[in-house]
């Protein structure tokens, strides 16, 4: 039982999860994606390199509260630049490594992405933290763990396929689909490695 305990769930859970959580409640979770694909499309690279971290801990920021059962509204998406310079310099730090892994070759580069990716989780739970130690606890918490998250957003292959068909617009429900399972990812390989830090 103590085992079972300090491992982490299955991909379906957390896939289960997220359609409970979105079950009846789609609306502003397909409006806060729409709006954030809007402004990262919508801007030349060089702004998005600006206000991509903010926008992006706002998006995490929302799902975690949403995931949470907390109050969350369409403003949580701008939260983010309450903590414009920590989440910038992460933002920058992330592609810059991830660049540089992939001038390696593509799979390094894709390997760096998967080690980086709770960084912007763990700076809204710890806001003590710095971008360079949210990324280095990114990478203690991944290790191990990377392979079961590449399967996770594998899993969501054939609604992809789906939303391809549909013109696209199946991709309005998969991303708040695929973002909140991320973000029950999150929470219980957190849960777990407070359970047992050795995990």
């Amino acid at each position: 039982m103590d085992n079972q305990k300090n491992m982490m769930l299955d991909n379906s859970d957390f896939r289960a999860e997220a359609r409970e959580k979105l079950k009846g409640n789609w609306v502003t979770p397909i409006l806060i994606c729409f709006i954030y694909f809007l402004i990262v499309g919508g801007v030349g690279s060089a702004i998005i390199l600006i206000i991509g971290g903010p926008l992006m801990l706002g998006l995490v920021g929302y799902f975690l509260k949403l995931n949470r059962n907390e109050e969350s509204s369409l403003n949580h998406l701008f939260e983010g630049f309450k903590n414009f310079e920590k989440s910038l310099v992460l933002y920058l730090l992330q592609f810059v490594f991830i660049f540089l892994w992939t001038l390696l070759f593509i799979i390094p580069g894709i390997i760096a992405a998967f080690r980086y990716s709770l960084a912007f989780y763990l700076i809204y739970d710890q806001p003590e933290l710095s971008a360079k130690e949210a990324l280095d606890e990114s990478i203690r918490l991944m290790d191990g763990y990377k392979w079961k998250l590449f399967m996770l957003y594998f899993s969501f292959f054939g609604w992809f396929l789906l939303s391809l068909l549909s013109c696209g617009i199946g991709f309005f429900w998969l991303f708040p689909y695929i973002r909140l399972s991320i973000t029950a990812f999150y929470e219980d390989r957190i849960k777990v490695d407070q359970a047992n830090p050795q995990v």
